[in-house]
């Protein structure tokens, strides 16, 4: 028995699993995760007339939203960090300016989330007009950064499909031989992979802010099934960062 419980204490899963847990992103990709599957069980509870069942549910999803919004209260500087270390780049100016309104957005979103949470655990108190009014500018915020996502997610995509067009369309002598243009159009294919990942990423979250502000119509089990599809996808993007750096 003890055997068998060092073979899974000590497992390179369990020790891959405990380097995710340590990060701030890895926890918040885990929380969003139960929180966005707690969202669509409640609503499936809910629609299925088991309104008692759903009732913990709902508490999770709640109590999950809150515990995020402190994990995040150090993010906004990161964000203005990048903005500035993108201002100072030099590169495609469309992708530059892309990079910049984004990393704004997510700044201003989640300045306002940090009051937000401020409010919501009665740090401070606001009125509930204002509490409403402070939460409608977090999601526009949220919502202007995932649209200049996906915008600079286009715009890449169609830069680096050039970039490889190019290559391959070159003689190996211009790029230094076969074993250079491959490792050139390797890195390209990676680069590529990982714009399309975020663009799904995007695509799948830009419903929620959307939702959120009225814009669309959309119930909370198909908005859970994309938080949770999105997390799983951004989690695990984070798992092979985190198990992959020496």
């Amino acid at each position: 028995m003890a055997n068998v419980a060092s073979q899974v204490i000590l497992h390179p899963t369990s020790s891959a699993t405990l380097k995710v847990l340590g990060t701030t992103l890895g926890r918040d990709k885990i929380y969003r995760a139960v929180q966005n599957f707690a969202r669509f069980y409640a609503w499936y509870l809910i629609s299925k007339g088991h309104k008692v069942e759903a009732v913990p549910w709902n508490a999770l999803k709640g109590h999950l939203a809150t515990a995020r919004k402190l994990l995040r209260l150090g993010k906004p500087l990161e964000h203005l960090q990048a903005a500035l270390r993108a201002a100072q780049n030099t590169g495609d100016f469309k992708e530059q300016l892309t990079t910049i309104a984004r990393q704004l957005s997510y700044f201003g979103y989640l300045t306002y989330d940090a009051v937000a949470w401020a409010n919501a655990v009665k740090f401070i108190t606001l009125k509930p007009v204002t509490s409403q009014k402070v939460q409608n500018i977090a999601n526009r915020l949220w919502l202007s950064g995932i649209l200049f996502s996906i915008t600079h997610a286009v715009f890449k995509a169609g830069r680096l499909t050039k970039e490889a067009r190019e290559i391959r369309g070159l003689n190996e002598k211009n790029v230094g031989g076969d074993n250079a243009r491959e490792s050139r159009l390797r890195a390209l294919h990676n680069f590529r992979t990982a714009t399309r990942k975020q663009f799904i990423i995007d695509i799948l979250d830009v419903w929620l802010p959307a939702s959120s502000l009225g814009l669309v119509n959309i119930n909370d089990g198909v908005l859970g099934i994309f938080g949770f599809i999105s997390s799983f996808l951004a989690l695990r993007s984070h798992w092979l960062a985190v198990n992959t750096t020496k």
